[in-house]
């Protein structure tokens, strides 16, 4: 039964992981995130740069594109997870072999 369930679990897991991505960066956008102002978080960037967005477009595009590329990696890794773990899949002929 375990092996059966660990590549569900890990593909959950790590789509699971996006999803708590853009929740941070959208508390830390509401200013509900992390307290300590020491520690930027791309929620806060995002909110930070909205002040300057007409002058520096830049200040808004870069943690948006890392908080879009970081929650794309984890949806990718997990897609290649499950294929590469999921025993209905092994020996189709497509994914890794």
């Amino acid at each position: 039964m375990i092996p059966n369930i660990f590549g569900p679990l890990m593909v959950q897991a790590t789509i699971g992981l996006g999803g708590v991505i853009l929740a941070e960066a959208a508390l830390s956008f509401l200013g509900f995130g992390v307290v300590d102002p020491n520690k930027p978080t791309w929620g806060q960037m995002l909110n930070l740069a909205q002040q300057i967005s007409t002058v520096k477009f830049q200040a808004v595009l870069w943690p948006g594109i890392c908080i879009a590329l970081a929650v794309f990696s984890f949806n990718m890794f997990g897609d290649a997870l499950r294929d590469m773990l999921d025993p209905r899949l092994r020996g189709a002929g497509g994914g890794f072999n």
